[in-house]
C-alpha cells in the first residue's frame, strides 16, 4: 500500500483533509476542541475533545456529508503567520492549542495557522489551495486516545480518514484497507485460537493457545534441525540474570531504558534479560579452547523480555515477551567470511522453504555523527564494517547501506522483508562483533601457543518466533501450508453413525505417521461441518461415506477449492506425506 506519510503530495492532501474533517466536526459539534491531526502511513487522524459526546459508527457518515458540503463550497485555504503572543491570544480559549503554542520556541519557530471559511486551526502546513480539491475521501474508523498518550489524561475521540486524488484511487485504497483487515495477525490469531492477551496477565505479554503453540513448536523443530545439520550446538540459559552480566557487556549502560526494572534480592540485583548473547559469552569462557575447536556455533530458542512503550505494542509483532531464534558463532578472524557465507546460505534456504521472495539485504552501519550510543572503538568499527562490506561484495549479493542502523556493539547485515501489508521489517540478521569478546576477555589458544581473541557473529534467521508467526499469518491470511498448519487434516464422516468408525480408523492411521488430524463426527449436517473446516482454514478435508468405507478410500477436498479428488486411502496418505516432507 502507498505510504501517505512519505509521499509529499498525498501528505499535503491528507493533512488538508484532516482540517476539512475538523471543520465539519466543529459545525456538527460546536463544543469541539482539537488536539493534533497528523498524517500517518494510511491516511490521517484527528484527536478531538467533544466534551461528553462519544463518536459512534453511525456518526461517521454524518461527518462525511458535512465534509462534502464544505468541499463543494470551495473555500480558499489561507495561511497566516503569528507571533507567539498573538497565537496565544487567538487560541486563548482552547487549552489544547495553548499547550502546543506554549511549548514552541518563540525565537526559532514560525507560528502559523490556516483558515478556510469559518474555521481556523493552528498548523505548520502546507495545504492545498482550496477545499474544492478535497473530493475523494473516506472516514475509516474511530477510537479513543489519551491526550498526549498519557493514561492519566482525558480520553479524546480519534477519527481516522483517507483522501486520494481520484475516486478510482480511493476505491482501490479502500479495497487494500479491507484486505489489510483480513490479514491483521491480531484478528487472525483470535479467529484461529492461536494466542491471546489479558490485562490481568499484563500488557504486551502474549499467551500461546494450543494451535499457536503447535505452530511455534514446528518452527522451533524446523530451525533447530537445520542448525544441527550445519554444526550448531543448542543450549538453554536463564531468563533472569544478575546485573553484573549486563554491566560487563555494556547493555545496562546502553540498553537500560528498554529493559524491565532491576530487581533486588539477597543483596544482589537481577534483571529480565533483553537478549542472551552475554550468557553465551560466559558459556564460551567456561572452557579453554584451541584454534582447532573454532568455529563454535552456539544456538538457543531463547525467551527474552523488553519493556516496549505501550503505544508501540502491536499483538505478537511487537510485544514485551518474545522468543528468539538466536545463535552466536565464535570464530577465528580468518573464518569470518566463510561463516557469514554459510549463514547467508542458510537464510536463503529457509526463505526458499517459505516461498519468500520480496526481500533485500541491508548493511547496517554506525551513525558517524552520533557515536555516543555505540561502543567507543573507532578502529574496530571501521574494521568490522569493512569486513562485512567485503563479504557482501564477494558473494555478489545486492545490498544497500544504512547509517545509524547498527547494533550498539557492531555493524550488521539485515535482511529487510516487505510483507503483504506493505510494511518493511528486519526478519533475519547477521552481526559482526569484536566488542563483546574484548569486554568478556574471551580467548583461544592459537597455532603458536599464544592467546588470541575470537570474533563473535550474532545470527538470527527466523528472528523472533512471535514476529515470524505474525508475518506468516498476514502473508497467508491465516491459511498456513499443510506442513505448518496446527490441524493439517480433518476427517468428516457423511453420517457420524454409519461412517464414524471408518473416519476414526483413517485418522488413527494418519496420526501414526505423525500427521495432526481431527475427526468431525458431530451430529450436524455435512455441509455445516465442511463449512466449519473452511472457517478454521484447515488445509485438507477427507470426506468418507458408503463408497469410501466399502473401497477403503477417501474424498479429498482442499481449503478454498470446490474440486474433489477420490483416492484410495493409501494414495491419499502418500500424497499428503510427500507434500509435508517437501514443505510445499
Amino acid at each position: 500500500m502507498r505510504n501517505f506519510k512519505e509521499d509529499e503530495s498525498l501528505n499535503i492532501l491528507n493533512h488538508s483533509c484532516a482540517h476539512l474533517m475538523a471543520q465539519a466536526v466543529k459545525h456538527l459539534y460546536p463544543q469541539a476542541k482539537f488536539w493534533v491531526g497528523p498524517v500517518v502511513e494510511e491516511g490521517f487522524y484527528y484527536d478531538i475533545d467533544l466534551g461528553d459526546e462519544v463518536i459512534r459508527d453511525e456518526d461517521l457518515p454524518k461527518i462525511e456529508k458535512e465534509m462534502k458540503k464544505l468541499a463543494k463550497d470551495g473555500k480558499r485555504i489561507v495561511r497566516h503567520e503569528l507571533s507567539k503572543p498573538e497565537a496565544l491570544e487567538m487560541f486563548k480559549d482552547d487549552m489544547y492549542k495553548v499547550d502546543l503554542i506554549s511549548r514552541m520556541d518563540e525565537d526559532e519557530t514560525v507560528i502559523s495557522c490556516y483558515t478556510q471559511g469559518d474555521f481556523t486551526d493552528l498548523c505548520r502546513g502546507p495545504h492545498v489551495e482550496s477545499t474544492k480539491l478535497l473530493k475523494n475521501f473516506k472516514l475509516t474508523k474511530h477510537s479513543g486516545a489519551y491526550w498526549k498518550g498519557d493514561k492519566n489524561n482525558k480520553v479524546l475521540q480519534r477519527i481516522y480518514g483517507v483522501c486520494l486524488p481520484t475516486a478510482e484511487e480511493l476505491e482501490e485504497h479502500l479495497a487494500d484497507l479491507e484486505d489489510a483487515k483480513l490479514r491483521d495477525h491480531r484478528r487472525l490469531g483470535k479467529e484461529l485460537s492461536m494466542f491471546m492477551f489479558s490485562e490481568t496477565v499484563g500488557s504486551g505479554l502474549p499467551m500461546w493457545l494450543p494451535n499457536g503453540f503447535t505452530v511455534r513448536r514446528i518452527l522451533s523443530d524446523y530451525i533447530m534441525d537445520k542448525e544441527i545439520a550445519n554444526g550448531y550446538l543448542h543450549v538453554m540459559t536463564p531468563s533472569v540474570v544478575s546485573t553484573k552480566l549486563y554491566k560487563i557487556s555494556g547493555h545496562l549502560a546502553h540498553y537500560k531504558d528498554d529493559m524491565f526494572p532491576v530487581m533486588e534480592r539477597d543483596s544482589d540485583e537481577y534483571v529480565l534479560r533483553p537478549m542472551n548473547c552475554p550468557e553465551h559469552m560466559i558459556m564460551y569462557k567456561s572452557t579453554l579452547h584451541s584454534y582447532r575447536d573454532l568455529p563454535i556455533r552456539i544456538a538457543e530458542i531463547a525467551n527474552d523480555f523488553r519493556f516496549e512503550a505501550g503505544g508501540a505494542l502491536s499483538g505478537i509483532e511487537r510485544s514485551r515477551a518474545f522468543t528468539q531464534n538466536d545463535s552466536h558463532l565464535f570464530c577465528r578472524p580468518d573464518q569470518i567470511a566463510s561463516e557469514i557465507k554459510a549463514v547467508t546460505a542458510m537464510i536463503l534456504d529457509v526463505y526458499k522453504d517459505f516461498g519468500f521472495d520480496n526481500y533485500e539485504f541491508r548493511l547496517s552501519l554506525r551513525d558517524p555523527n552520533n557515536t555516543e550510543k555505540y561502543f567507543a572503538n573507532d578502529d574496530l568499527w571501521q574494521r568490522s564494517e569493512s569486513e562485512l562490506r567485503a563479504v557482501l561484495k564477494e558473494m555478489g549479493v545486492k545490498y544497500y547501506e544504512a547509517e545509524g542502523e547498527a547494533a550498539f556493539y557492531g555493524p550488521k547485515i539485515d535482511v529487510q522483508v516487505r510483507g503483504a501489508l506493505g510494511h518493511e521489517f528486519t526478519l533475519s540478521t547477521i552481526q559482526l562483533d569484536y566488542q563483546l569478546p574484548e569486554r568478556f576477555e574471551l580467548e583461544y589458544v592459537d597455532r603458536d601457543g599464544s592467546k588470541a581473541r575470537p570474533v563473535v557473529i550474532h545470527r538470527a534467521i527466523l528472528g523472533s518466533l512471535d514476529r515470524f508467526v505474525a508475518f506468516l499469518l498476514e502473508e497467508t491470511k491465516g491459511v498456513l501450508p499443510l506442513w505448518l498448519s496446527p490441524t493439517q487434516i480433518t476427517v468428516i464422516p457423511v453420517s457420524p453413525d454409519a461412517h464414524g468408525e471408518y473416519a476414526h480408523h483413517v485418522a488413527d492411521e494418519l496420526k501414526l505417521i505423525g500427521m495432526r488430524v481431527t475427526v468431525d463426527d458431530r451430529n450436524e449436517k455435512l455441509g455445516y461441518r465442511v463449512r466449519e473446516a473452511q472457517t478454521k482454514k484447515i488445509p485438507v478435508e477427507l470426506v468418507v461415506g458408503d463408497n469410501e468405507v466399502n473401497n477403503h478410500s477417501v474424498t479429498l477436498r482442499r481449503y478454498g477449492q470446490k474440486q474433489e479428488t477420490k483416492l484410495t486411502f493409501e494414495e491419499a496418505k502418500e500424497l499428503l506425506l510427500d507434500e509435508i516432507r517437501a514443505k510445499k
